[in-house]
């Protein structure tokens, strides 16, 4: 049900940007990042409308290119792209053990396409969390034709002041998304908030790994690739996710790099050396094709000034995050599984 053709992505590139300031928008996203003389502390500060800009600019290609569920998932032999994130959306709902008409909520929803996914296999109602008005018009849109709109709902807010009373959800899940937080404490502080006592909270972070030396300079580069590409403060050390965890309240139940044991890399999707028909569009090939057309789409103004820069940053995000993987520096799939205690002095 994605958007798939050229002419949507270059209508959709900016998302609720006026499209004449598109390229002013992307001039002012770079400044945040190292790449361009920004500091983490500004982007910490500004987080807001830094995550606001970087999903305004980059959720057609997304889109486009990846499909409605924008993250990655551990692949076994033979599996395609889209089974193998299908099946990582499932094992979240599992071990959530979710349920029917449980109310739940998802923290960082982008479009919504795991929320409908999870929605569809367990019965249970989705509350979709985003800050950003595009993905959740997109999201509304999406909801309505698989027909879980009765069931499911966005709300457009911050996830580090969530708009619900204390004890509001059955579970709540991540995916991908809370490492858009300028403080890993201070968002799982709030989830903590809002989940029933006894309930749950499980997410799949993007972290550094312990391999991580933060005097190694390439290391540095990498990290800072991955930075700008995909719209992030700073990316946390795993430890740091399991402390603040911890320190907010949970009792975790059980952590794990699922990308240690994965029996494929998960970046060989954005593997330049890699073939692939059913993913065509993340391949060399296929990003080649892509960049010409958005250049094209641009020069007869379809797309508007500006597009070419959201896919130039794009590309340095997918050869990071591929460095850093193949380095075993970063992982975008640090999952755990917390309990918010019965009582305060469990």
């Amino acid at each position: 049900m994605s958007k798939a053709g050229a002419l949507d992505l270059a209508s959709g590139v900016g998302g609720k940007i006026d499209k004449t300031e598109v390229l002013s928008a992307v001039e002012k996203y770079e400044k945040y990042h190292v790449c361009y003389g920004g500091e983490e502390e500004a982007r910490k500060s500004n987080y807001t409308d830094m995550v606001n800009k970087y999903y305004d600019l980059v959720t057609s290609f997304y889109e486009y290119g990846w499909g409605e569920s924008f993250h990655f998932a551990p692949r076994w032999k033979g599996e395609s792209l889209r089974e193998s994130i299908k099946r990582h959306e499932h094992f979240l709902a599992l071990q959530l053990g979710l349920k029917p008409g449980q109310k739940v909520l998802d923290v960082g929803c982008g479009i919504g396409g795991p929320l409908r996914e999870i929605a569809r296999f367990s019965l249970a109602s989705i509350t979709g969390l985003n800050n950003n008005e595009y993905q959740i018009t997109r999201g509304k849109e999406l909801n309505r034709i698989v027909g879980v709109d009765k069931t499911c709902n966005f709300v457009k807010a911050d996830f580090m002041k969530l708009p619900f009373p204390e004890n509001s959800f059955d579970a709540v899940y991540a995916i991908e998304a809370t490492c858009h937080a300028p403080d890993a404490y201070g968002c799982y502080k709030e989830i903590y908030r809002v989940l029933k006592p006894g309930q749950c909270f499980a997410a799949y972070e993007w972290c550094m790994t312990d391999a991580f030396d933060t005097n190694n300079q390439e290391h540095q580069k990498i990290k800072a690739e991955i930075e700008i590409g995909d719209g992030l403060p700073d990316i946390r050390l795993t430890g740091k996710c399991l402390e603040a965890l911890k320190q907010a309240g949970f009792e975790v139940i059980w952590e794990n790099d699922l990308a240690v044991d994965s029996p494929q890399s998960w970046y060989l999707p954005l593997d330049k050396s890699r073939i692939s028909f059913s993913s065509f569009r993340l391949t060399a090939v296929g990003r080649f094709i892509t960049k010409n057309m958005v250049k094209a789409l641009e020069f007869v103004g379809l797309a508007p000034p500006g597009s070419q820069r959201v896919q130039d940053f794009l590309e340095k995000a997918a050869e990071g995050l591929v460095e850093g993987g193949k380095r075993e520096i970063f992982t975008p799939m640090y999952f755990f599984l917390a309990r918010k205690p019965l009582s305060e002095s469990q």
